[in-house]
């Protein structure tokens, strides 16, 4: 029986920073690992933002040397990144010389992955990064296209969350070669769009390689687990018949009383009841 390991989302045994409900917590992250084996998680996903990106230790050597320190320490890997980054600056949308130097940050970016064996990279479609034309499609499918081979060559791979309805979304990713190309499922966005699970997984379960478990309100914002309009038994259902074997990552809404570590127990909790009761067996 295939085993889904669930982690968390960097940021979320960190105090809020500036009201946001996801930062990279630069005066925090190392202490996240600590906290992180404390209550027993073995899996982070990394973030990255576009403020102060190369202060991000991932985008350093002495910060990757530190980040793979602390992450033997405490047994905690690293196998996905968020690239909040490249929604808060998204190529498709630069020109001229601030596309050039996008453009060089993303390799940069790669580089880093590869040498932390990072094996995922997510790019957010979504809010400031939503594809809005076609001019914008052109030029994210050419660019990324264009570095296929220097992707594959790192055995990297490239996720993308979007907010493109479920029909659309299955036609765009075809445009990509499924070997190093695929989806990033956020249950929550997806409640909040008012999307059909089952109409989702139907068109392309099969190019889901990363999940971000969260929940929403139809239109809304990130709520508690189970109190928004997530349907998680019908969702785990479908990752079961789709044989998902992929990560589960934690991107729930943030503690009012900045108890983070017992939120995270009380969502690993959450979903490995619905897990277990539809035979979706998961593991810290």
């Amino acid at each position: 029986m295939l085993v889904n390991k669930l982690g968390f989302m960097q940021g979320r045994l960190s105090p809020i920073y500036f009201d946001k409900i996801q930062s990279f917590p630069l005066t925090n992250w190392e202490n996240e690992f600590i906290s992180a084996k404390e209550i027993g998680f073995t899996l982070m996903e990394w973030t990255l933002d576009y403020d102060l990106l190369h202060q991000n230790p991932l985008l350093s050597e002495d910060g990757r040397s530190n980040i793979k320190k602390c992450s033997e320490i405490n047994k905690v890997s690293i196998k996905s990144i968020t690239g909040d980054c490249f929604m808060q600056a998204p190529f498709w949308k630069a020109s001229g010389s601030f596309f050039d130097k996008l453009e060089k940050d993303f390799i940069s970016i790669l580089d880093a992955c590869k040498a932390l064996n990072i094996s995922i990279i997510i790019i957010p479609l979504v809010d400031n990064g939503s594809i809005q034309n076609e001019s914008q499609k052109n030029i994210f499918v050419k660019f990324l296209l264009d570095k296929y081979q220097y992707i594959s060559d790192k055995n990297l791979k490239i996720a993308f969350e979007s907010d493109f309805e479920p029909v659309k979304l299955g036609e765009f990713i075809k445009l990509f070669p499924s070997d190093i190309f695929g989806i990033n499922y956020d249950t929550g966005n997806s409640a909040a769009l008012g999307y059909k699970i089952s109409k989702e997984f139907s068109v392309y379960s099969d190019r889901i390689i990363n999940v971000h478990i969260k929940d929403r309100v139809y239109n809304g914002p990130s709520v508690k687990l189970g109190s928004g309009n997530v349907d998680f038994k019908n969702f785990f259902k479908e990752l079961c018949k789709a044989k998902y074997h992929g990560n589960l990552i934690l991107q729930t809404a943030r503690s009012s009383t900045s108890n983070h570590q017992n939120t995270l127990v009380e969502a690993f909790e959450f979903v490995k009841k619905i897990g277990d009761e539809v035979g979706l067996l998961i593991s810290v």
